[in-house]
């Protein structure tokens, strides 16, 4: 009797970074994966950010097995030191990858739930004998998959935080919906242009995004007169929000940072500190915005909210996840990434043995989906995640237990969750007690932003 183990594919929910390189770690080890892509082409939600450069160059891009597959296909690599936006790392890697797995990925799919076989989340007889079933809607209707093991590498992208301060909508927030966004803006886009273009603007959240984004308005502001930008601050004081200039590991988020502190100081941006969002108000053309203290930001043309994400484990309802209260990342994964209590951007090595789920075996989440509601996913964090995924779905054990990953130094520290007080923002602001690591690249608040213009972009990569 043949086992249900070799019997079914992998399947892989979605064709991003750590989706495809899953894949391509499957297929390596000789198992059969199938990838469920939503979008019509690979790297979907980097493609909505694909004006924005990120931090590290395209030889730390690119997960090792994704590498030696396109290599054996004759793709042509990218220059290795040049910094791509994320347009060219959809364009470039991301779909030649997907291209090279061939009808292996599936484009217009979209997974509605992930169940044992014949087994609720109630049942406990027999469900260790069942495979996975993924119930999908295509183009032809619906249909469903028998997987022996399922990889959620869906992102977080599609599930903004709102602007409340307290994870829940501000009131008047959904009837203002034509004025708020939740992306970063593009300084060279004519839409965007005509958005934000000699207009008011307020930046809401303390990450790399809205670092971003503050660079962009400051931008525009140069050849459009009457563009401002106001940056609000939850936390207390500015403190280390630029990041840690000189100090920082990758350079392109060092100078990020340097840029934002620039715009600030040249005026083009006036800075808001202590302010938690409780309402939008409309007010004719203009918003305004009024904090849980009843203090009042006016006269604003529109917001962009760039407080992060957050995971939807919808499709997953009839499934027992061991999931952290907090953070809804694995619960064996959320104290190592908790950032009520992390410092200098540090995470412990981490592989299956964190992403396993004890009372589902054989359903893992990894990528940004696997950090929950925490911040700052590096890229290849995600590689590191599924090699060592991959290598325990193989039976190769030993390769999953050697899991090493270091970081790169952020020059500042201090757990987000502290940053809400002026003294802890205060006292962060000396140097950071992190390694520094060459082989990671930085997402920013999960959307894999990165320094705009931070280096030249990457050519000729396609294959």
């Amino acid at each position: 009797m043949t086992s249900i183990a070799t019997t079914h594919p992998v399947v892989v929910i979605g064709a991003g970074p750590a989706g495809l390189a899953a894949a391509a770690n499957l297929l390596e080890r000789g198992l059969e994966v199938v990838v469920l892509e939503r979008g019509d082409r690979a790297g979907a939600a980097v493609r909505e950010w694909g004006h924005v450069r990120l931090f590290s160059r395209w030889a730390e891009l690119v997960d090792p097995s994704a590498r030696r597959l396109l290599e054996r296909a004759g793709c042509m690599a990218p220059d290795p030191d040049a910094y791509p936006v994320g347009a060219e790392w959809a364009r470039d890697y991301l779909q030649p990858l997907a291209d090279t797995l061939g009808d292996r990925v599936r484009y217009g799919v979209t997974v509605t739930g992930v169940a044992r076989r014949g087994r609720d989340r109630v049942v406990d007889s027999g469900r260790e004998d069942q495979p996975l079933t993924v119930h999908l809607t295509t183009p032809s209707g619906a249909a469903r998959l028998t997987a022996r093991a399922v990889i959620d590498a869906s992102g977080t992208f599609t599930q903004p935080n709102p602007l409340g301060g307290d994870g829940y909508p501000a009131d008047g927030e959904h009837l203002a919906s034509d004025r708020i966004a939740y992306r970063v803006p593009d300084a060279a886009h004519p839409a965007d242009l005509a958005r934000y273009g000699g207009r008011t603007t307020a930046v809401v959240g303390a990450g790399h995004s809205a670092l971003t984004a503050l660079v962009a308005l400051a931008s525009m502001a140069e050849d459009l007169p009457g563009t401002q930008a106001v940056w609000v601050l939850r936390r207390g004081a500015v403190g280390d929000a630029f990041g840690g200039g000189d100090a920082d590991g990758l350079p392109a988020r060092g100078a990020l940072g340097q840029r934002a502190r620039q715009a600030v100081e040249a005026g083009r941006v006036r800075v808001v500190t202590g302010f938690r969002t409780a309402s939008v108000e409309r007010h004719g053309e203009t918003l305004t915005l009024r904090s849980e203290d009843g203090d009042a930001i006016e006269g604003l043309d529109g917001v962009v909210g760039l407080t992060g994400f957050r995971p939807d484990h919808s499709i997953m309802t009839e499934l027992r996840l061991d999931l952290d209260q907090r953070l809804e990342a694995p619960v064996r994964l959320a104290p190592l990434i908790d950032p009520n209590v992390h410092s200098c951007g540090s995470v412990h090595p981490h592989g299956v043995a964190e992403l396993a789920h004890e009372s589902e075996p054989g359903v893992y989440l990894v990528g940004m989906k696997s950090y929950g509601r925490a911040p700052t996913f590096l890229a290849m964090t995600g590689y590191e995640q599924v090699r060592s995924v991959v290598a325990s779905i193989a039976g190769d054990h030993d390769s999953a237990a050697r899991v090493e990953l270091t970081l790169p130094e952020t020059g500042v520290c201090g757990g987000a969750g502290l940053f809400d007080t002026n003294e802890s923002a205060e006292a962060a602001a000396g140097g950071c007690c992190a390694p520094v690591g060459t082989q990671l690249v930085q997402l920013g608040a999960g959307v894999g932003v990165g320094a705009v213009g931070a280096g030249a972009g990457a050519r000729g990569g396609s294959c």
